[in-house]
């Protein structure tokens, strides 16, 4: 009998003792089983609030015992007898270095991250924590860590049945990176003066670099290893694509662009859409021979490239949707029909044309601040387009990425054509 069988039956109080019981170290599904609480809510059989202040009551209940178990044991009856309980020397040790670093701040944290959130309670009491500090910190996440995964199961709603095993497998993930922004967030609260100016210093230093004798060098490296970084990530997605497991990043990615932007979004979506048009990528296009005109270093060169890289590119295209047709007859005859619209031809000019133009900008603006500028402008066109192409059923989401990425391969390895022909 699952977990989630015990929720159906007696609700409120197997959400308690669940979470309370898994705060002391017991192994158990608590964000699986949040998420059915908030699916149940939605259904009508339990009460949101009702839920969230019951499940952050056993958390705290249970983060409560734990902190007065290490207090009145210490340290040395954990190191002995820990590992019955899941707590060995590794996990100590694991959590004394998160201590050292991020202090009762990791209390927040904890929660999102899977084997942390265990063991905190009881190291804030070995540790001799202040209780108060304790409490602050350790009741105010799991309200956090509680609220979270009820509403993600409460906004799935009726979809939570069909979605739960890809949901599953992805809170991890969601988990640590929001663990991850709220650190980002604290180190970014008290040392940020000191983040700022050193963020500073390194662009004034990539921008003297750019424009010094060795520029040609700098960008020769640079984009080398991001075209390597992509290549490899294009040989794991082919990888992936034959053995069918962007099944689950498709709907998980599709639910949440569907969750986020209801109906009352489509005037938006549409103007989003446009940057991917044809006229749109034609006038980016133009644009780019009027700035190749203005401030081109090598002209020729670069309205060559610029040809190569989108009539090339068409090509590109056509020849990596045939080799993956004739793989697929082969490999997975039924999915062949899906084999051959990878990757998005769509994305794929998208990324080409806007990157080709980003990195002529970049490459001869006087002021440094434009580089930033025009990165952030092209990663939110990139966003927008993909969002927006999701939103209205045009592509699926591993299409759009396989096409971003097979983008970047051909992008990639035309830079580094263009700056070995000025080099010569």
């Amino acid at each position: 009998m699952s977990v989630t069988s015990y929720v159906d039956q007696y609700g409120y109080i197997v959400l308690l003792l669940a979470l309370l019981l898994e705060m002391i170290a017991v192994p158990l599904p608590g964000e699986v089983l949040m998420s059915y609480a908030g699916y149940m809510v939605h259904q009508g059989q339990l009460n949101w609030i009702l839920s969230i202040l019951i499940a952050a009551t056993g958390t705290s209940v249970g983060m409560t015992t734990a902190y007065f178990i290490g207090q009145r044991l210490g340290g040395p009856f954990l190191h002995k007898y820990g590992h019955f309980i899941h707590l060995g020397p590794s996990q100590l040790e694991k959590a004394s270095r998160w201590f050292n670093k991020y202090g009762n701040k990791l209390l927040i944290v904890a929660y999102f991250i899977p084997g942390v959130r265990h063991i905190t309670g009881y190291f804030s009491g070995i540790t001799k924590l202040p209780f108060r500090s304790f409490a602050t910190f350790a009741y105010s996440g799991a309200l956090i860590w509680t609220s979270t995964f009820i509403s993600l199961g409460k906004l799935l709603g009726s979809q939570w049945e069909q979605f739960h095993e890809a949901v599953k497998k992805y809170l991890v993930i969601g988990g640590i990176v929001s663990a991850g922004l709220i650190i980002a967030y604290y180190v970014f609260r008290y040392f940020h003066k000191q983040i700022f100016w050193a963020m500073m210093a390194v662009l004034r230093r990539v921008f003297m670099i750019f424009r010094s004798r060795v520029r040609a060098e700098f960008v020769i490296i640079g984009t080398t290893l991001v075209t390597l970084f992509l290549i490899v990530l294009m040989i794991t997605m082919i990888q992936n694509l034959f053995s069918e497991d962007f099944s689950d990043f498709n709907e998980v990615t599709s639910l949440i662009v569907s969750l986020l932007f209801k109906h009352h979004w489509a005037g938006v979506m549409k103007g989003m859409l446009a940057l991917s048009s044809r006229q749109a990528l034609i006038l980016v296009m133009v644009l780019t021979v009027l700035w190749i005109i203005w401030k081109g270093k090598d002209r020729t060169h670069e309205f060559l490239i610029m040809l190569l890289v989108t009539i090339g590119g068409e090509l590109y295209q056509n020849v990596l949707h045939e080799v993956f047709h004739r793989m697929s007859e082969t490999e997975i005859p039924t999915f062949s029909h899906f084999v051959f619209s990878f990757p998005s031809d769509q994305a794929m000019m998208i990324l080409i044309i806007y990157g080709y133009f980003t990195y002529l900008v970049v490459r001869h603006a006087e002021m440094f601040w434009v580089h930033t500028f025009m990165d952030v402008l092209l990663l939110a066109v990139l966003l927008f387009a993909a969002v927006s192409h999701i939103y209205f059923g045009l592509e699926i989401p591993s299409n759009i990425a396989g096409g971003y990425v097979f983008g970047g391969v051909w992008l990639g390895l035309n830079i580094l054509l263009l700056e070995i022909f000025r080099m010569i």
